[in-house]
């Protein structure tokens, strides 16, 4: 079992990861003036919970989008683990079988890179990848297994929160979906809003890139708030909770 972290802009993963299976995933929220030890006590709290001794895990892995405690939860990881174990970070320049086909590989977030690694790994070509997470992203790898472009929009959450900054009588909204598209109250007009407007967003960017590709794909959703927008969708898509922690497996066993 490898320890997998990924750092996102509003929770982090951890996860426990091999071949065979997930064995745990948990968030706990990125806070960015986190010190070491008050991260690697989030990781040991993880750990516990789930029963699973250091000396289990053979390995880890970071990938991160906020730089500044990248390292910090590296060393703080490290702490945990045994001290011969070494924890990666996916970086440019490692062996990921992805081919980036952008105007900037080298600026293409590692938490993409290890979505489509698993995406390539996993699951036919071409595909389409949605992460929704505090940015929803989308990741475009053709029938040749490159990566060839993508897009970012605003995430549920993001949407949400602009939404009753601006408006005082519309706070303390959560994300549960409600139980028609017709809302007959301001709350559930705003849940249903947010979340068909996005399921309506994934399925209408699908068609597009499709019709650019000028071919049918394998489309993919991952990250934190998939679970309440795919069932909204018209399209096909495959779920993967687990998809970035496959990808980030991958991208280990490539580099050892």
């Amino acid at each position: 079992m490898i320890l997998a972290i990924d750092i996102g802009n509003t929770n982090i993963v951890i996860g426990g990861i091999d071949e065979t299976k997930t064995y745990f995933i948990e968030r706990v929220t990125t806070v960015r003036t986190g010190t070491e030890l008050e991260y690697a006590i989030d990781i040991k709290n993880v750990l516990d919970i789930y029963g699973i001794r250091p000396q289990e895990i053979e390995g880890g892995i970071v990938c991160s989008v906020v730089p500044q405690i990248t390292n910090i939860l590296r060393t703080a990881a490290e702490k945990i683990l045994r001290k011969e174990v070494e924890v990666m970070v996916v970086k440019p320049g490692m062996e990921t079988g992805l081919n980036i086909q952008m105007d900037f590989p080298k600026q293409l977030g590692s938490d993409l890179i290890a979505d489509s690694v698993a995406g390539i790994t996993h699951y036919p070509v071409p595909q389409i990848i949605f992460d929704l997470g505090t940015a929803t992203t989308v990741c475009v790898v053709d029938e040749k297994k490159n990566y060839i472009g993508g897009m970012i929009y605003p995430g549920l959450r993001v949407s949400l929160d602009a939404l009753t900054a601006h408006a005082s009588q519309l706070q303390g909204v959560g994300l549960d979906s409600p139980e028609h598209v017709i809302g007959k109250n301001t709350i559930d007009c705003m849940k249903s809003g947010i979340l068909n407007s996005n399921a309506a967003a994934i399925d209408g960017i699908i068609g597009r890139i499709e019709r650019e590709l000028g071919q049918k794909t394998t489309v993919l959703a991952t990250g934190g708030l998939a679970e309440k927008v795919v069932p909204l969708c018209e399209r096909e898509i495959i779920l993967d909770k687990d998809l970035l922690l496959k990808g980030m497996l991958e991208i280990y066993k490539k580099n050892i």
